[in-house]
């Protein structure tokens, strides 16, 4: 099972913050640091001192670190045209030297672009479903091929599909709930799919769609990685868990029920019962980035049982 720190940098991060906790993610043995990508706070926080570009951050990061994964959970398709997107990805993943993951979804939070001026149109699926096919065929073209789109949303003409990443393949990762599309999206274009703060029950229905989807399209369901993002609230005890749960506004028995919080046995336990539904890889949603304590805590003591 490969633990993932995921961070949320629209409640409040700067780029100084985030690289010290993507250092602690490497040093501390984490598989990856991926962020989100928003432009503005959610709740009652106050989000100072404002958002960070996530591409921006992450091609920062790739250049501060060594050997941890990058990505987004997820990059927003309304925010950026798919072939600047394949430009930039491509770009931060040759200054990674090949570490980057694309999560890439359709962009949902109505009240960030409002607040920024970024167009919020209604067919956001449909144009996701083109983004996906323009951005992993721009970066399998050839070189010195070109390539050509003609879709409803985005036309691409003679393009030289250039720069290539550094990987043969970024991984592409597809996550939601929908129930029809966004199987059918996965088994198309995704190497993951990532269920996002989901119960194992809803995981487990969400992951068999998933796995039916790719049958259909006649792949094999072991080819993708099947994961789960969580918010993680560990204690050393009681006291502990109560402590880091009011640090982030929440309660420690709604974090049991929906997350991975409690004491690392309790947390190990529950992360068993993801890996029993087929879950691989788990994105451990920290909000409170100055709790490096909290990092170590997990590292030491959940990640270490985990093998």
């Amino acid at each position: 099972m490969d633990l993932r720190i995921f961070t949320e940098p629209q409640q409040g991060a700067t780029y100084d913050t985030l690289l010290t906790v993507a250092k602690a993610t490497e040093d501390l043995g984490f598989d990856a640091f991926f962020r989100s990508d928003h432009y503005l706070k959610m709740g009652s926080v106050d989000g100072l001192p404002g958002p960070t570009d996530a591409w921006i951050t992450l091609a920062g990061l790739a250049r501060e670190t060594q050997r941890i994964r990058l990505g987004t959970l997820m990059t927003a398709g309304t925010f950026r045209l798919p072939g600047v997107l394949a430009i930039q990805v491509a770009q931060v993943d040759q200054m990674s030297g090949g570490r980057v993951e694309l999560g890439l979804g359709s962009g949902w939070f109505e009240e960030e672009h409002k607040a920024y001026g970024i167009p919020f149109p209604k067919e956001k699926m449909a144009r996701l479903e083109e983004q996906l096919e323009i951005v992993t065929g721009l970066w399998a073209t050839e070189t010195g091929q070109t390539y050509d789109f003609h879709g409803t949303y985005y036309d691409l003409t003679k393009s030289p599909a250039l720069p290539k990443p550094a990987q043969a393949k970024v991984p592409v990762l597809v996550g939601g709930h929908g129930a029809v599309r966004t199987p059918r999206l996965a088994a198309r274009y995704a190497d993951e799919f990532n269920m996002p703060f989901a119960s194992l029950e809803d995981s487990e229905r969400q992951f068999g769609r998933v796995r039916a989807a790719a049958q259909e399209a006649g792949r094999d369901p072991d080819d993708l990685v099947y994961s789960n993002a969580l918010v993680a609230c560990v204690g050393k005890d009681e006291q502990e868990v109560a402590r880091r749960a009011a640090a982030i506004g929440r309660e420690p028995d709604e974090l049991r029920a929906n997350g991975l919080a409690g004491t690392p046995a309790e947390v190990v336990d529950k992360i068993g019962r993801y890996a029993e539904i087929g879950a691989r890889r788990i994105y451990l949603q920290i909000l409170d980035l100055s709790d490096l304590d909290h990092l170590e805590l997990i590292s030491s003591q959940v990640q270490s049982q985990l093998g």
